[in-house]
């Protein structure tokens, strides 16, 4: 798959979901082949930028390439200032944001709340498209409600305003992250459009993913919660598409080195009062992949240092039954 004048060496790409895929996930999911890593979405108001919370989402993956960043925002010329500024700090891709369903979001019209206003969305992204060099992708979902469903009208105006690449979250915005997602509704938006598009929504698991892919004709996959505490499943993934069924599952101490560096890097990366307590929810989300996980997900979430989540996550893999689930 290409997107401007970068080939993605996997079709595969991580979703960019607010407090979740900061730099270090970014860089945990890339060693395990994901095809693109972009950054937590940051607001178009650049008079935030300031605060800390803003700063690390806008530490940008320079050693990575393509260096990818979202913006949200509902004013073209904020927009575009804020894509212009991202390009400045090394960005090489900008991505726009139409396709977050958090009420604190589309309260401000900004997100998927966009997708009311045809003319608007067309503003915006003529706006950015306009103000940087770079190739600018979009993310949406396939309309506002049930009744509204207006995906393949969005997308054929963001072809037409020069946007590069199309990420389609298979559900409306007021369902949320309700009910099934539509991979019919992505299938069409595929056909109506020559840009590359890469379907989005319930991706969790191998075999889910193949059909996804069979089912939407789409050009690569986003993988949001599916990548939550089981960072391989790039790996995973591309060995499945490869028919590569060889595939050893992880070994218990490759594991236990993936989960050690993974809470270095917070630690490095937040410092440790901020970084023991964003660990606490990746550390749960890796128990959901592990088996007689209980006491130590019970143990290593209350404690309030890095030294003790790190002790207490050796010796679980000590333990003798400590290790990835089979269902994992």
């Amino acid at each position: 798959m290409k997107i401007g004048p970068y080939e993605l060496a996997s079709p595969f790409v991580l979703a960019p979901m607010a407090g979740v895929t900061d730099a270090p996930f970014r860089r945990l999911c890339r060693q395990f082949g994901a095809g693109m890593t972009t950054s937590e979405m940051t607001t178009a108001d650049t008079s935030l930028w300031q605060t800390a919370k803003s700063r690390r989402r806008l530490d940008l993956d320079l050693d990575a390439e393509p260096v990818a960043v979202q913006i949200a925002g509902s004013e073209p010329a904020q927009m575009a200032a804020a894509a212009l500024a991202c390009v400045e700090r090394g960005a090489q891709i900008i991505d726009i944001n139409m396709g977050c369903p958090a009420k604190k979001v589309c309260k401000k019209l900004a997100g998927s709340a966009l997708l009311q206003d045809e003319a608007l969305v067309a503003a915006i992204l003529q706006a950015v498209v306009t103000a940087v060099d770079v190739p600018v992708t979009l993310k949406i979902r396939t309309g506002w409600d049930p009744e509204h469903r207006n995906g393949v009208e969005i997308a054929r105006i963001a072809e037409d305003c020069g946007i590069r690449s199309l990420a389609v979250h298979g559900r409306t915005r007021a369902c949320r992250y309700n009910g099934n997602a539509e991979y019919d509704t992505i299938a069409r938006i595929k056909q109506a459009v020559g840009i590359p598009v890469i379907a989005n929504g319930d991706i969790a698991s191998i075999e889910k993913s193949l059909e996804v892919l069979r089912l939407t004709n789409a050009d690569g996959l986003m993988i949001g919660r599916g990548a939550q505490g089981r960072p391989w499943i790039f790996q995973e993934l591309l060995s499945a598409v490869r028919e590569d069924l060889g595939l050893p599952r992880l070994a218990k101490n490759r594991l236990r080195d993936i989960m050690l560096g993974h809470l270095e890097d917070m630690h490095r990366f937040y410092g440790e009062t901020t970084g023991v307590r964003v660990a606490r929810k990746h550390l749960t989300w890796y128990c959901q992949h592990l088996v007689n996980a209980d006491e130590y997900r019970h143990r290593v979430v209350r404690v309030g240092s890095a030294e003790e989540q790190l002790r207490l996550t050796r010796e679980y893999f000590e333990s003798e039954g400590g290790g990835i689930s089979i269902a994992a």
